[in-house]
């Protein structure tokens, strides 16, 4: 059996670690020419001595320009994952407006910027080509004190479809997936915000009808799912929940 993604370029943003560095790996298990982004140079650098066919690329994705100069070098993309992401855990009447700016920055400006940039280079070609958009159950429920990262993630959600629906004459699908908390680093402070020790753990998971945390392994097949025009060639716009069943209920 062939390689799914063989012949296939491919952009991963926030590269470096937990779920992007996952997800580069995979892609190149799979055929794919990968370019791991991310603003942490020593964190690529390593990624690179595990996978050394990939590219590597260091920038701030909160800076624009910058970030849209090194995009435009890279040359044709013909998959985008845009995984870079903060999460901002601050409670109503503590928001501040640098944490906002923050969060909108990297969360939502840097997926527009990406996207279109990506996007203009597979009209012009007219190879058509998939965006994922690595989002999150916060999107489509509230969370206590995630006010500013709940707003990101929505906001995420509206642009993936305004997306979809303008880029799918061209034969580009966009969606997102949307995960509840991952076994990251960052789904770690996600968890502390509520407390700390396994009673806190326990409490959070009895509200997931799996009665399980989402495993990093779980945002990479989906995250592929979507990207292959094989396996979901007729799926663009669409909102994938990795919850457990979280938001059901």
């Amino acid at each position: 059996m062939g390689k799914k993604f063989a012949g296939k370029r491919a952009l991963v943003t926030g590269a470096g670690r937990g779920i992007g560095k996952a997800i580069v790996i995979e892609l190149v298990k799979e055929g794919a020419y990968v370019i791991a982004l991310s603003r942490t140079k020593a964190n690529l650098e390593k990624l690179k001595e595990e996978v050394p066919e990939i590219e590597i690329v260091s920038v701030d994705v909160k800076n624009w320009k910058e970030t849209e100069d090194e995009v435009k070098k890279l040359g044709p993309i013909d998959l985008l994952v845009n995984n870079a992401g903060v999460i901002s855990l601050q409670a109503v009447g503590s928001i501040t407006e640098e944490e906002v700016d923050n969060c909108f920055a990297v969360n939502v400006k840097a997926v527009i910027n990406i996207s279109q940039i990506v996007a203009k280079g597979m009209i012009e070609r007219k190879t058509g080509g998939a965006i994922v958009n690595i989002s999150s159950q916060a999107a489509i429920i509230g969370l206590p004190n995630h006010a500013t990262y709940c707003a990101s993630k929505g906001a995420v959600d509206q642009v993936t479809k305004v997306l979809a629906l303008e880029l799918g004459s061209h034969k580009i699908r966009v969606n997102s997936v949307n995960p509840t908390v991952v076994l990251t680093d960052m789904g770690a402070t996600a968890i502390k915000s509520y407390g700390e020790g396994k009673e806190v753990e326990d409490a959070l998971k009895a509200k997931i009808p799996l009665g399980k945390f989402c495993e990093v392994n779980d945002v990479v097949k989906a995250t592929l799912f979507l990207l292959s025009d094989e396996d979901a060639g007729m799926i663009t716009g669409a909102q994938l929940p990795l919850d457990g069943g979280y938001i059901i209920q």
